[in-house]
Parts: structure tokens; C-alpha cells; sequence
């Protein structure tokens, strides 16, 4: 199969001949003919298997084919991403794609300056990529209008939900047109995004080329337990160690991606930081320098979880693991991507074993252990598996209460083996509120 047998039109042929495309993938080969054929559509895939030219190619060739010309202030095809990356990420590739077309893209984001924003979309775009709240704040302040939108695309939508955009978007589809063809891509589908699109898409076709939640074969996968305060140090251990030359690292929190930054860079180690508290350019700076391989280790928060194609990436490193089960499967997805291997270690400690039984449970595979010398836990990481099963070490036996003088008795209370830790709490998953959409019988395009 090729690109020309999906229907592609000669211009987008010439745009992928040059970046070197050649055979579509499973998910480009399903989602392109039904996009054309104007289904709404609902596609998951595991990540780096070419979602974003799944949904690009097609709608870029109707835009280019069908519809009037776009008047001032409006748009003709949205797509939503959870973060500027992303949204830079994706219009990248877009304008790429659309290199032999007479078409306007553009993408708008927070972090950045309004006002170059409002003015470029004065004499309208064809395609417009955007995060929710910065498209909510052109849009009430009259610089959007959706009038000629054709198409909407949710790219990473559970993790729109996760970043609590809830609201955002059921604001948005309320100012959009009813009668439109809506697209949802991601790698992994919660049911509360079932449920949205149960609410959102008339009629989709699903397409699902790999087993729901699943990592891709090509990471190869181990956890390495620790206490948690020795983690920094093991992670400096096992960097040495394996004489790592480009790792992407995930933090839990803000705080933590600066602590870690903060430590390699006093060890002399070239490392930057990502995060939602850093100005855009700052993010933009560090992640186009760590892609040049001008920085060796870049830490982020899951702002940096989705979408990000970085080339080659060898390894990724979760210092933590992530709250929401789902991430880990994005956050691995970084590296081995477009059929390359990569290898992905998870430093854990006590407190997160039922994160890590999480994972396992919606993985369906019980990670590899290891632990290394001269770090083993005091406080031991209880055995899970993929069932989501926590298994605790057993306690010792009671000492039998002995008799003391006078007849009476002495309790000497309860021997607990010092490696053992309470079981923790279970694991809850946090709640994310769905937005509930009026949505009314709405048109099919003829």
C-alpha cells in the first residue's frame, strides 16, 4: 500500500516524497480514507505510530478541495492539544505537509503574547491549531469567530481532561457549529473519554490497530527500586554508569524537576528543565536544545508526556511514577518511536507501589525488577503483578506472652520484620469531571 492508494492528492504526495514517507501505517492507512470520506471519527494507537499525519494529510486535501474561502477572523478546521508543545509540535508537522498547498495554518498557545496572535488571525486561517484556554480568550474577545469551521480535531483528549479542561471544552463546542465532522486521536482511551465521544461524534468509526493500553514492543521496560530520598543519587549512579548521552526524564512535580536540575547542575552534568511554570521560549529553548543533543538531560513534568517526537531518544528515565496510570504509557512512547528500540527505567520507592500496581493492572504485564548494589530500599517495594495485586510480606509470628511474677502477664506486643512497610492507601485515580454537552440532533454532511 502507498500514500497514492489512500487517495491522496498529488501535492501531499510531493510534501511526504520530500520528507521521506513511504508506507503509511496501520493507523494512517484506516483513518485517512474515512476522514475523506467525511466520518467522524474515533482512533486509538499506541504513540508514535503517525496519528498526527493520520488526521493532517486527509484534512489538509479537504480544505484544499472543498469549502469557500476563509473570511477574516475565522477558521475552517480547529485542532485542540493539551499543551504549547504539543500545539508547536503538530503545527510543525502541519506546515510541512501543507508545503504545496494554498493554505493558512497557525497555531495559538498561553505563555506568549496575545496581541501577534490577534492579528494574524485578522485575515483568517485555514487551519487553526490551539490549546483550549488561549482559543476561548481569542474567541471572547471577538478575535475567532467559528462560522465557516468544517472540522474539529481533540488530539490527546483524556489528557485535556487529566490538565482539568473540562469546562474549557464544553465552552467551546457550544460555539461551534453542530453540523461538522469531529475527530478524536490518542493513544489511550479512558472511558471518560468514551463518554465524551459518546456525546461529541455522530455516528464514528472506530479504529483501534493496537490493544487498548498497551506500551509500544519496541521499549524495553524495568523498574529499579530505591528510597525515595536516595533516588537523585541512584539516578547520577545509574547515569555514570550506563554512560547515558541523552535522557528525558520525568518528575512528578514542578519543585522536583528544579531539585534535580539543580543537583545535576552542581554536579557539572548539562541539564535543563521543563515545566507549566516556565515561560514558553524558556520551554521552547530547552527542549529545541536537548533535540540538538546541546543538553544531555531534560527533566519535565507531563507537560512533556504527549506528542513530543524527539528523534531517536534512547532512553527515558521516570524518576517518579505518574499519578494517572495512562501517562506512563505516553511518557514511555518517547522513545522507541517510528519501529526503533528504546529503553525506559522507572525509579521506585515504597510509597508508590500502588502507581506501579496501576500500571501493571492496565498494562497487563508485570515489570521487570532489578535492584542495584549499594542502593536495595530499607523500606521494601511489595511484589505486584499484573492482575493489580499487592503482595505483602508476611508477618512474623507472635511472641507467646510469658507469665511473670504474682501470676501475672506481660505482653510483649507484636515482632514486625523492620523491612516491612505498611500497606499504603489504596491507589485512587483522580477524578476528572467530564463535560456533560447539550447536544440535540444535529446534521450529517450531505
Amino acid at each position: 500500500m502507498t500514500f497514492a492508494t489512500l487517495g491522496l492528492i498529488e501535492p501531499l504526495l510531493r510534501s511526504l516524497e520530500t520528507l521521506g514517507y513511504q508506507t503509511p501505517t496501520p493507523v494512517q492507512a484506516q483513518a485517512i480514507p474515512a476522514v475523506l470520506a467525511g466520518r467522524d471519527l474515533m482512533a486509538a494507537a499506541q504513540t508514535g505510530t503517525g496519528k498526527t499525519a493520520g488526521f493532517a494529510l486527509p484534512l489538509l486535501q479537504l480544505l484544499a478541495m472543498e469549502g469557500p474561502k476563509v473570511t477574516a477572523n475565522s477558521v475552517r478546521a480547529l485542532i485542540l492539544v493539551p499543551t504549547r508543545e504539543l500545539a508547536e509540535q503538530v503545527h510543525e508537522a502541519i506546515r510541512q505537509y501543507a508545503e504545496n498547498l494554498p493554505l493558512r495554518t497557525y497555531a495559538v498557545y498561553g505563555g506568549v503574547s496575545i496581541n501577534p496572535q490577534m492579528m494574524k488571525l485578522r485575515s483568517g486561517v485555514d487551519l487553526l491549531v490551539a490549546t483550549p484556554g488561549r482559543l476561548l480568550d481569542l474567541f471572547r474577545q471577538n478575535a475567532l469567530k467559528f462560522n465557516q469551521l468544517q472540522t474539529l480535531v481533540l488530539d490527546e483528549a483524556d489528557r485535556m481532561l487529566d490538565l482539568g479542561f473540562s469546562e474549557e471544552l464544553a465552552n467551546i463546542y457550544r460555539a461551534l457549529p453542530k453540523k461538522r465532522q469531529t475527530l478524536l486521536f490518542s493513544a489511550t482511551f479512558s472511558d471518560d473519554i468514551r463518554l465524551l465521544a459518546g456525546q461529541m461524534l455522530n455516528d464514528p468509526l472506530s479504529i483501534e490497530v493496537s490493544p487498548r493500553n498497551v506500551a509500544a514492543s519496541t521499549v524495553k521496560q524495568w523498574i529499579v527500586t530505591v528510597d525515595k530520598k536516595r533516588k537523585p543519587e541512584l539516578f547520577v549512579h545509574l547515569m555514570r554508569k550506563g554512560k547515558w548521552k541523552q535522557v528525558l526524564v520525568f518528575a512528578k512535580t514542578r519543585n522536583g524537576v528544579d531539585a534535580l536540575v539543580e543537583k545535576l547542575q552542581g554536579l557539572g552534568i548539562n541539564a535543563d528543565g521543563i515545566h507549566g511554570d516556565k515561560p514558553q521560549a524558556t520551554r521552547q529553548r530547552a527542549l529545541d536544545r536537548f533535540k540538538a543533543s546541546e543538553v544531555q538531560i531534560l527533566v519535565a513534568t507531563d507537560v512533556a508526556a504527549r506528542g513530543l517526537d524527539i528523534e531517536d531518544l534512547p532512553l527515558v528515565v521516570n524518576f517518579d511514577l505518574p499519578i494517572v496510570a495512562e501517562d506512563y504509557i505516553h511518557r514511555i512512547g518517547r522513545t522507541g518511536r517510528a519501529g526503533a528500540t528504546g529503553e525506559a527505567i522507572s525509579l521506585v520507592c515504597a510509597d508508590e507501589v500502588n502507581l506501579l500496581s496501576a500500571i501493571e493492572m492496565l498494562t497487563r504485564q508485570t515489570l521487570k525488577r532489578q535492584n542495584e548494589p549499594d542502593f536495595e530500599p530499607e523500606h521494601r517495594v511489595p511484589d505486584t503483578d499484573a492482575s493489580g495485586q499487592v503482595m505483602k510480606k508476611p508477618k512474623k509470628p507472635k511472641k507467646p506472652k510469658v507469665s511473670g511474677g504474682g501470676g501475672g502477664k506481660r505482653n510483649l506486643g507484636k515482632w514486625v520484620d523492620s523491612g516491612e512497610v505498611a500497606p499504603a492507601e489504596p491507589s485512587i485515580k483522580p477524578v476528572r469531571k467530564v463535560p456533560v454537552f447539550n447536544t440535540g440532533p444535529r446534521k450529517r454532511k450531505p
